[in-house]
């Protein structure tokens, strides 16, 4: 068993506010026992087309060695959210993963990218500015192998049967649903991702900031393989925290064995 922390919080123009924060938030996790942090998807910057090239930076910028740099001193795995990562000339919605030392074990860029328009309601085109990434991303931990994806990833089931496949029995997956999609289907489609598989599924949001360029739905949960939430966050700035119980997972897929009855040679 060990303790998983999502840092709900919300990203601004300013960068070195949202750095300090970020680690204000981390080292409270790390203080409270939590051995697997995370933060939400775009917590360095406004969740914006207008913003993501600019605050865009290489695989060596600023926020990666600062992530990089706090897993160390605190000796905590680190799922880093996500950030804009610069390539080339590409930007990419990235997560960046380190170990305990401080070193990038993971590095999923977002795959599916967000390009939604629902009529008089939200329109938001992500493919305006981002490039879609091409790989699955499960990492290695001393406590299990962890699955990451990326917000709308995550309505595409068969990334994640493919990454528990791959042995992933937790999930992570650092998300910034809208105040329209989020009420209806943020969390039955998070409790789906952990029934289908027989997984801890954690959806990492940023908090709700109502006067910002996107309201965020928040709602950042926790769901262990029988659906059942471990922890649930409002839409407020705030940590919650999960024990994740590998015994209780193996348990699980013993009682109720869907993932070998599966019939891949017929679908």
């Amino acid at each position: 068993m060990f303790r998983l922390a999502l840092c709900q919080i919300a990203g601004s123009a300013d960068k070195d506010f949202n750095i300090a924060k970020a680690g204000q938030y981390i080292r409270e996790a790390a203080a409270y026992g939590a051995q697997v942090v995370s933060l939400p998807e775009m917590w360095s910057c406004p969740y914006s087309n207008d913003y993501f090239r600019e605050f865009a930076e290489p695989e060596d910028g600023r926020c990666v060695q600062f992530m990089s740099e706090l897993a160390k001193e605190l000796g905590i795995y680190l799922i880093g959210g996500t950030i804009p990562e610069l390539n080339g000339d590409r930007v990419y919605n990235t997560a960046f993963c380190f170990d305990r030392e401080g070193k990038i074990i993971g590095k999923h860029r977002k795959v599916h990218l967000f390009d939604i328009d629902v009529e008089g309601q939200f329109r938001f085109m992500e493919s305006d500015t981002l490039t879609a990434g091409s790989d699955m991303t499960v990492i290695d931990t001393e406590y299990c192998r962890i699955g990451v994806a990326i917000c709308y990833d995550v309505r595409f089931p068969e990334w994640f049967r493919k990454m528990t496949l791959a042995g992933a029995q937790l999930i992570v997956l650092p998300a910034a649903f809208n105040t329209t999609t989020g009420p209806v289907h943020w969390d039955i489609t998070m409790q789906a991702r952990a029934v289908d598989n027989q997984v801890y599924f954690a959806a990492n949001a940023p908090a709700r900031d109502e006067d910002g360029i996107f309201k965020a739905y928040g709602n950042s949960c926790i769901v262990n393989p029988w659906a059942e939430f471990v922890a649930h966050a409002d839409e407020k700035e705030c940590i919650i925290y999960g024990d994740i119980d590998l015994d209780y997972e193996n348990s699980i897929r013993q009682q109720l064995p869907l993932l070998k009855h599966r019939r891949p040679e017929l679908y």
